[in-house]
């Protein structure tokens, strides 16, 4: 068991590695211009900066990724269920994203692929803990 926990470990560090200096990056500049994006890029979406894109980085994918990677290394007994819906966040946003700014790059399909692998290994920690419990 400890592999599966130290793996989704690894996936949260991942993504919260990126998402944090994203985040600061979009906080510090809503403009987007800081990070190579302009404003143009949200004219399919409500959005008119990237501040709540920013937020939502930093805070959901980054410090939140953080806390499930901390609670998978010490192999807590909701780590899966952080797993599961840090894993879900993490496919939403990339919907989201695709759909309101378009295709742009391979990072899209791949991190939505990396969701999906946080949240399979977030259920199947949950699945393994209940379980275990009855």
């Amino acid at each position: 068991m400890k592999k599966y926990y130290v793996t989704l470990a690894v996936i949260q560090l991942f993504i919260a590695l990126g998402a944090i200096p994203a985040g600061l990056g979009y906080l510090n500049d809503t403009s987007g211009q800081g990070m190579g994006n302009s404003v143009a890029m949200l004219s399919r979406s409500p959005l008119t900066s990237f501040l709540i894109p920013g937020i939502i980085l930093l805070f959901v994918h980054g410090f939140g990724n953080i806390a499930g990677a901390y609670l998978s290394l010490r192999r807590h007994k909701s780590a899966g269920v952080a797993g599961m819906i840090l894993g879900f966040i993490q496919m939403g946003w990339i919907v989201i994203q695709v759909a309101w700014i378009g295709y742009l790059s391979f990072m899209q399909p791949m991190f939505f692929i990396i969701g999906l692998a946080e949240a399979g290994i977030g259920y199947f920690l949950l699945w393994q803990h209940q379980k275990s419990v009855v």
